[in-house]
């Protein structure tokens, strides 16, 4: 059956010479993989560019419950980037993001309110012009809440560590951590608090930044079986050492 539907790219890989596979988390339907035929060749009806990470879509696609693999009729980028694709930071960012949305995504039906986190969340990324070196941390926050792990932000003087292993903070005494531990997790409980609109007030330098993101890999891998190795995380540390 023909259906139309939104979607946000989450991956592609290239299949034989002239075509690709590509992961599409829809607002109809959830997670569903698309084979694309002559993508590459000169004159297909479809550039390889829409399905680029996080691409915002419009989709006309056809649906066969017993396929792995199904069709896309027509395609058209909804609402096109204007910065995302050409700042360095927010493409590490979008390529990060994209790599933890594909291997965290699994369900093939509709969250509505998932999709609509993760569409605003991107344009947001897209359009915003201060602290997107942040924006990826507030994200993966937000994230786990709709995964089902969000973390109890029960934060004091006392209880000033945070575990990743039952999602809040234990006291910092008797532990075998550090001092950079403690600080870490206190912008996590900062992170906590934290809206988009507020990304630009979280001043840290990228060494804090990069231990923020490690612990909230760490927190993730915790509570998600199968999440595996995080090729673009050391991509990302990087830019923001740059």
């Amino acid at each position: 059956m023909l259906h139309k539907t939104q979607g946000i790219v989450l991956n592609h890989i290239k299949y034989g010479d002239t075509s690709l596979i590509s992961t599409i988390y829809t607002s109809t339907f959830g997670r569903k993989t698309f084979l694309v035929q002559g993508v590459y060749k000169r004159k297909s009806r479809f550039h390889p560019s829409l399905f680029q990470p996080l691409t915002l879509l419009n989709l006309e696609i056809y649906l066969q419950p017993r396929r792995e693999l199904q069709r896309i009729r027509e395609i058209a980028v909804d609402n096109p980037f204007q910065y995302l694709p050409f700042d360095t930071t927010k493409s590490a960012i979008a390529l990060f993001l994209s790599e933890i949305l594909y291997k965290t995504l699994r369900e093939e039906e509709a969250n509505s309110q998932l999709f609509e986190y993760l569409y605003h969340a991107i344009q947001f990324l897209d359009m915003n012009t201060e602290g997107s070196a942040n924006f990826h941390l507030v994200f993966l926050i937000n994230l786990s809440r709709f995964l089902g792990f969000y973390p109890i932000n029960n934060y004091s003087d006392t209880n000033c560590l945070f575990d990743s292993l039952n999602g809040r903070f234990i006291p910092y005494l008797n532990s075998n951590k550090s001092e950079n531990d403690r600080l870490t997790s206190a912008w996590m409980h900062r992170l906590l608090a934290s809206s988009f609109e507020g990304i630009a007030s979280l001043s840290m330098n990228h060494q804090t930044r990069n231990d923020l993101l490690s612990l909230l890999i760490e927190f993730y891998r915790f509570h998600l079986d199968g999440l595996g190795v995080v090729k673009s995380h050391t991509v990302l540390q990087s830019v923001f050492e740059e």
